[in-house]
């Protein structure tokens, strides 16, 4: 397995899509919000009141990064490695398929685990944003999040016929995804109503569970049991939809 997931890692890091996606842009977006008075201006009043803007897009950057690698790269990458044969071959072997699976599904996560914690460091260290008061919480709900995002993701390319379709549905969720997150709008800012719907998405549900973490509490078990109920629900579809060839 650790072989595996070298040669997987190697193999990210040539085509360089999932390093720009996970950690490039988020990173990219944070150094461009920091530079604006705006987002580092302490608010005294309304929804963000006693915090910066900045610091309430930090949990949408880190469910960024996990929604960038499971829609964007995971779906791309395992209808290619279908279409090209790959798995097909991989069944002759003693490897088997599932490791190269897990091995490349390892990678993936471990990829986002750096990703959220540049974000969380170069946000404290350039611009004075607190680290999560709640680390243990914080883990937790970044662990869920993953889960439940790679299981759409496997999902994905497993009811996709070929990679142009599992391209294209996955940047179309990620782009969908990411407005629940609150990434083009806040959660707090959005209407009653939209925010209860936004929060009932994988990544709405994430960004809350994270940011209940950064403010010092542990997530609300309603966002913990949301996320693991998608994992279980898509990661089931996808088993039972899994093509090797």
């Amino acid at each position: 397995m650790k072989l595996l997931a070298l040669t997987e890692l190697k193999l990210l890091v040539r085509e360089r899509v999932g390093p720009v996606y996970a950690i490039g842009l988020p990173l990219a977006l944070l150094i461009v919000f920091g530079n604006i008075p705006f987002y580092t201006a302490h608010h005294t009043s309304g929804s963000f009141a006693g915090r910066t803007l900045l610091g309430v897009y930090l949990p949408v950057l880190a469910a960024f990064a996990l929604a960038a690698l499971s829609f964007n790269v995971v779906p791309a990458v395992l209808a290619g490695y279908r279409e090209k044969g790959v798995l097909r071959r991989l069944r002759t072997t003693p490897v088997g398929p599932a490791r190269v699976l897990a091995a490349h599904l390892l990678v993936t996560a471990a990829t986002a685990a750096v990703s959220v914690a540049t974000v969380l460091l170069v946000a404290r260290l350039a611009f004075a944003v607190a680290l999560p008061r709640q680390a243990g919480g914080y883990v937790v709900g970044f662990l869920l999040a993953a889960l439940a995002l790679l299981a759409i993701g496997l999902f994905i390319a497993a009811a996709a016929p070929n990679g142009r379709v599992a391209n294209a549905a996955g940047a179309t969720l990620f782009y969908v995804m990411m407005f629940s997150a609150g990434l083009f709008l806040p959660l707090d800012a959005m209407p009653p109503l939209l925010r209860h719907i936004c929060r009932a998405s994988p990544l709405g549900a994430a960004v809350q569970a994270l940011s209940d973490a950064t403010d010092g509490h542990m997530p609300h078990l309603l966002q913990l049991l949301t996320l693991a109920a998608y994992a279980v629900v898509f990661g089931a579809g996808a088993v039972r939809l899994f093509r090797w060839e």
